[in-house]
């Protein structure tokens, strides 16, 4: 395996965490008295943005550099770190993992600039969140969060996967907790409950593999080889049952909470409605996405021969969750709600894709990733506007509002019809892949999975006539459009999904030759 040393990872993974700990030192001067809130707050505001910003510009990089044509590790960074019990500090990136770097620090800077509310322009704006609760805790535990994020797609150790993972759960559950709306404490304990829980069954499930594997290593590199070639077919059973298959289901749960997958599903409606804007939009974008990755990287990785074994379990349950969050998005009248349901339909096409064992279908649970990486952030902040003006998000509360915010409206129409599969935009490429990948394996589930597409079509192209169609209500006539602030989170957003809908070879060249090595064992 060609690997190449580079520290550029560990800068990716950091950077935030430094501006994290800037942040700290800008409190810490605030509480001497060298500074004034007012200057304290924009201060880690800065800090925040240019901490975010530089990760960005680092991912791109990493974009540039990376070699599609291998499909090992590269910018590998490895060195022991707990010599004791053999855990080492490595991370690298392959053709599955390089695709969601990029995605998390992008996202994570539109976050960032999401939560200024002291841009020009803002006035009207509601800064409860930021003014009753403090500027800096909010920006230090954004930045935290980004670091796990990253973490978690870059760590080859399983240890230190884990240590990520759980990073990554405490500054979301403040977050949410603290600068949430109404039921913040209820959506926010849910939340770290069903996460928690998932947590401990991979903890169980990890120490089984390391001490079913005869070297006791961590490394996922050496754990997979060691899959594939059956090592864990011979561990002892655990209560009566193969230990390579219960081992597979405690991690397949614990990735499947975070997805989510149903019936494990019913945090992230609560967890989205009550979050801020921001936080949605990372939720969304990037948090949902570690489930699939990380059955991605472990479960086939690690325990393909249990994969084999549980590919229709995981078919039917793509189509259930693609089939059932349909019907109830059909169903909402909360804006916010029914797009956090879509997200739960649509990652079901991911598992859908991933259990047909074929190019085209891995191919297209990896693209769909990327691509409903950038239009649910696009989604959230679509509802973030609205709420800013108008203080609710029932859909049927609106009315005509094409006639008052008309840019409003084409970023809303390009946003929905991203989602729900129109050619030309990114969404119709990786839903399509899909199809093309498991129709010859499991025939019916993809044509009723193909069939929900109209109901998906049928709850967008309501919400679009119940808010932007017909007389405008007279509560609206002020209404202001978008303001720039808003302008720099939604066009760039806007213009990928175009872009990436016409070009999605850029995604797919990254992906393929990692992800053919990764299902040969499947086949």
């Amino acid at each position: 395996m060609n690997q190449t040393t580079s520290t550029l990872l560990s800068w990716i993974t950091f950077m935030p965490l430094l501006g994290a700990v800037g942040v700290l030192a800008v409190v810490g001067l605030r509480s001497v008295g060298t500074l004034a809130k007012e200057a304290a707050d924009q201060a880690c505001r800065v800090l925040a943005m240019v901490a975010s910003g530089l990760t960005l510009v680092l991912a791109l990089g990493l974009w540039k550099a990376f070699d599609p044509s291998n499909p090992g590790l590269q910018f590998v960074h490895h060195t022991r770190w707990i010599a004791a019990f053999n855990i080492e500090y490595f991370v690298g990136v392959d053709g599955l993992s390089i695709t969601l770097v990029i995605l998390s620090a992008l996202i994570s800077f539109i976050a960032t600039i999401a939560s200024m509310p002291w841009w020009p322009g803002n006035a009207h704006l509601d800064e409860h969140h930021f003014t009753q609760h403090g500027v800096a805790g909010y920006m230090a535990m954004l930045l935290l969060l980004q670091t796990g994020m990253l973490g978690v797609f870059v760590a080859m150790d399983m240890f230190l996967f884990y240590v990520f993972w759980e990073v990554m759960l405490l500054p979301m559950y403040f977050l949410i907790g603290i600068w949430g709306g109404a039921r913040k404490e209820y959506a926010a304990i849910k939340f770290f409950l069903y996460t928690l829980s998932g947590s401990v069954l991979m903890l169980l499930a990890i120490i089984g593999l390391y001490f079913n594997n005869p070297a006791h290593t961590f490394n996922m590199v050496e754990m997979a080889k060691f899959g594939r070639e059956g090592g864990y077919l011979s561990a002892p059973l655990v209560l009566g049952m193969s230990f390579m298959r219960v081992a597979w289901v405690a991690l397949f749960i614990g990735f499947a909470i975070k997805i989510p997958m149903f019936p494990f599903h019913t945090w992230l409606p609560d967890a989205h409605v009550e979050a801020p804007t921001p936080i949605s939009v990372i939720l969304a974008g990037v948090l949902l996405k570690m489930g699939i990755y990380g059955i991605l990287r472990i479960n086939y990785g690690i325990l393909p021969q249990a994969t084999k074994w549980a590919a229709y379990a995981m078919a039917v349950f793509g189509c259930i969750n693609i089939v059932y969050a349909a019907f109830v998005c059909l169903a909402q009248k909360d804006l916010k709600r029914m797009i956090a349901y879509s997200s739960v339909s649509h990652m079901g096409f991911c598992l859908l894709g991933m259990s047909a064992f074929t190019q085209q279908g891995i191919d297209g649970a990896v693209l769909n990733l990327w691509t409903h990486g950038l239009i649910s952030p696009m989604l959230f902040l679509i509802v973030g506007v609205i709420y800013d003006r108008a203080h609710h998000r029932n859909i049927e509360g609106f009315g005509g509002l094409a006639k008052q915010v008309p840019e409003y409206a084409g970023l809303l129409g390009l946003a929905f019809f991203a989602s729900l599969g129109l050619p030309g935009l990114c969404g119709f490429v990786s839903e399509f892949t899909v199809f093309l990948g498991s129709l010859a394996t499991w025939q019916t589930l993809t044509i009723i999975s193909a069939l929900s597409v109209i109901i998906t079509a049928a709850y967008y192209l309501w919400a679009i006539q119940r808010m932007m169609l017909g007389k405008l209500n007279p509560a609206y006539t002020s209404l202001p459009d978008v303001n720039w602030r808003e302008r720099l989170t939604l066009y760039p957003l806007g213009a990928l999904i175009i872009l990436f809908g016409f070009y999605p070879a850029a995604i797919i060249n990254l992906i393929e030759g990692s992800l053919r090595t990764l299902i040969l064992p499947l086949q």
